[in-house]
């Protein structure tokens, strides 16, 4: 698959990449992607959530009344589920929500990523930029020039480079990520994807190993 490259201007550089099949124009498998955002999802959740249960409760546990004759149930303690301010019954408790996933599957995840962004043509090639400082503006004039400015966006560089990241940081709808720092829920969360070109080396050589 040719994809042309652009200049940071939006300006066709009159080159041409050439995109790997294997990692561009796969089958997607849409239960590898399911598990592989499901997992993201689930390491982001904190898991300190925490209800009292009957013995945490703070109370009392003398009998709150006698046992026949009230014409009502039977009842111990104050804590008691049952009543206000009794304990929860099976409540949650602090936990990690995270899974493991094996290697292949999680690349196959990204493939199919990869695959569905290029099959809806919304994957852009970008020629290698700096700036020479951190610049939102100039980080905006890119987004204008490529006709992303109201769109999500995810860049992704060959090597980290802070400058370019610390420009789009203000930006909620535009992500900057190094080639390994790549995520299948990241990928299919951005409308469109702008490799630079310096990413498309590692990217292909990290997914089709």
């Amino acid at each position: 698959m040719e994809v042309k490259v652009l200049d940071f201007n939006g300006k066709d550089t009159g080159r041409k990449v050439q995109l790997s099949d294997s990692v561009f124009a796969i089958e997607p498998n849409n239960h590898a992607v399911y598990l592989d955002v499901k997992q993201y999802l689930a390491n982001q959740r904190q898991g300190t959530h925490k209800a009292k249960e009957r013995a945490e409760v703070a109370g009392s546990t003398r009998k709150i009344k006698k046992q026949k004759g009230t014409g009502t149930a039977r009842a111990g303690s104050a804590k008691n589920p049952l009543f206000k301010g009794g304990g929860t019954v099976f409540g949650p408790r602090p936990r990690s929500y995270s899974f493991k996933l094996n290697k292949n599957l999680k690349r196959l995840a990204r493939k199919s990523a990869f695959s569905i962004k290029a099959k809806e043509s919304n994957i852009i090639v970008l020629e290698d930029f700096n700036f020479e400082t951190p610049s939102t503006k100039n980080f905006i004039n890119v987004l204008k020039a490529l006709e992303l400015e109201n769109k999500k966006s995810l860049f992704i560089l060959g090597d980290t480079n802070k400058n370019v990241y610390l420009s789009s940081r203000n930006l909620k709808a535009s992500n900057v990520v190094s080639s390994s720092e790549l995520s299948t829920y990241a990928i299919l969360n951005a409308n469109n994807l702008v490799l630079l070109e310096s990413s498309l080396e590692v990217i292909e050589d990290n997914l089709s190993k």
